[in-house]
């Protein structure tokens, strides 16, 4: 399962925007991008074409056909990941990063879901189409380059040309005026490679960066969903104490009351009775409080507070009745909210590797990577067939996920093993 930014910008940070699209520095990448995808992007898109062809010729061919297009369908997200950042690179807009589907639902069903969303992917499409559009204005651009050579050639011909007149295009012109028409020829060509080096950086910003409407739409559902999780996990928790406290802790305190009512019974009559449910009760209040411990480490690890996920990992290892192999490698704090999320979500992980999976080993990777996330990983050996059921732990792990802007996958096939993976931002 896996769920997946506010004010308009300042009219300044606009302007600023535009100014960087029209320096001579960024016109001048775009008409040197522009002529290599003007030599390269035609051939790339006769091989798509060429491929999604055979794909769909090949659908009578079962299998064949299909896993032609699935892989059309990665080439294009590849093509349209290194569009997003040759813009990205050349104009610095902000652009979302493209990631690729996962799958949400197990199962030959759920794999070709993610397949279909993949295909259908509105960002993937928008950056092919703005390929597509460059790919013309590169070929317009290299013909322009041809007819610049050819104006600078006729500008000096009357330096060369031993015949009366000079040929440009299959067009006498007179040797006499012939550097006239050249400069004006070369001038008009170099207006129209800059044109186009501005209408690229125009164009791709339209079509590659979200509109400030997406984006407050964006910015709603993703605050809507992290809000709808936040209060799913806070009901899954309450329910979960209410069970601990009603299934665990009030009936080994009644047990207590009732061992102390007798007690009080006996001590007048049989002191030695009297004094051995005392001790009895005396152990079970001694058992009582570890349960409620216990019972607060799950709502709050005061460890992770103090010394950070790397220790309160290692004090949870330390405590796991199966052995767990613990690979942490984070540099810094991050923000408690994440902190707190990829710790219980471990911390569940755990739970269910010694009470259902049946594991004999465990192995828990932390990292904190490049896009300031935080990212964890947790796989079992043990039988898999784990399912997120309304209410269960594997549902709270979700929930308080969502709740913290990240995103939860899990994928635990028939036979094992059990693999859960947690991404989280790390604002620190």
């Amino acid at each position: 399962m896996t769920t997946q930014t506010a004010d308009a910008p300042p009219a300044p940070a606009a302007r600023r925007r535009v100014s960087s699209i029209a320096s001579p520095l960024h016109v001048a990448g775009a008409v040197a991008q522009l002529a290599a995808l003007g030599i390269v992007g035609p051939f790339v898109f006769t091989a798509l074409f060429s491929v999604l062809g055979a794909g769909l010729g090949l659908l009578f061919l079962i299998g064949v056909g299909v896993l032609v297009l699935i892989a059309l369908v990665y080439v294009l997200f590849a093509l349209a990941f290194l569009e997003n950042a040759r813009v990205e690179g050349l104009y610095g807009f902000g652009i979302p990063r493209l990631t690729i589907r996962r799958q949400l639902r197990p199962g030959f069903g759920g794999m070709m879901r993610m397949f279909w969303r993949q295909a259908i992917d509105p960002a993937v499409w928008r950056a092919i189409a703005n390929l597509a559009i460059s790919t013309i204005l590169g070929v317009l651009v290299v013909f322009l380059a041809g007819v610049v050579g050819s104006a600078a050639a006729l500008t000096f011909a009357p330096l060369y040309a031993s015949s009366a007149a000079a040929d440009i295009f299959g067009i006498d012109v007179a040797l006499a005026w012939a550097p006239v028409v050249g400069v004006l020829l070369l001038l008009a060509s170099l207006a129209a490679i800059i044109g186009l080096g501005l209408l690229h950086g125009l164009l791709s910003r339209l079509i590659l960066v979200p509109s400030r409407e997406a984006q407050l739409a964006t910015e709603a559902r993703e605050a809507g969903a992290q809000r709808a999780g936040a209060i799913r996990a806070s009901e899954v928790e309450r329910t979960r104490i209410e069970r601990d406290l009603h299934d665990g802790v009030q009936p080994r305190l009644v047990s207590v009351g009732m061992t102390l009512g007798l007690a009080r019974q006996k001590i007048d009559d049989d002191p030695a009775a009297a004094k051995a449910l005392v001790e009895e009760a005396h152990t079970s209040t001694k058992a009582a409080i570890t349960e409620l411990r216990q019972l607060a480490r799950g709502i709050h690890a005061s460890v992770l507070d103090d010394r950070g996920l790397d220790a309160a990992l290692s004090a949870l290892a330390a405590r796991s009745h199966v052995p767990v192999h613990l690979d942490v490698r984070i540099e810094g704090r991050c923000e408690r909210t994440a902190e707190a999320a990829a710790y219980f979500a471990i911390a569940e992980s755990l739970t269910n590797a010694a009470k259902h999976s049946r594991a004999s080993g465990v192995r828990v990777v932390v990292r904190r990577r490049d896009d300031g996330t935080l990212w964890a990983r947790v796989e079992d050996d043990g039988i898999g067939g784990a399912r997120i059921l309304a209410g269960g732990g594997l549902d709270g792990i979700a929930n308080r996920v969502a709740a913290a802007g990240g995103t939860f996958r899990l994928d635990s096939p028939n036979g094992g093993p059990t693999a859960l993976e947690v991404s989280v931002p790390c604002a620190s």
